[in-house]
């Protein structure tokens, strides 16, 4: 039987969550620029499951790669991490 690859795990803050079962996450990166040197920092916003409508505005989360669940889900909170004050 084939070994399955390791799921990615993100961690990042909730930026909404006016949808039923769903929060958007934004994840920041820093990264050094090839050429000069510099750090960039790149963030993406992804279209995360939430099942128990726990996570809110402000949340830090882990998310984990997972099967797709809809047209632009294919990450799950697997965990808040952090409350918002």
């Amino acid at each position: 039987m084939a070994e399955r690859a390791a799921r990615k795990v993100r961690t990042g803050i909730v930026v909404s969550d006016a949808r039923d079962k769903t929060v958007t996450v934004e994840i920041s990166d820093a990264i050094r620029h090839a050429k000069y040197g510099k750090t960039v920092r790149r963030t993406k916003k992804l279209h995360v499951h939430d099942e128990a409508n726990d996570a809110h505005v402000g949340d830090t989360v882990r998310v984990m790669e997972t099967r797709p669940l809809s047209k632009s889900k294919r990450w799950r909170v697997t965990e808040i991490v952090e409350r918002a004050r």
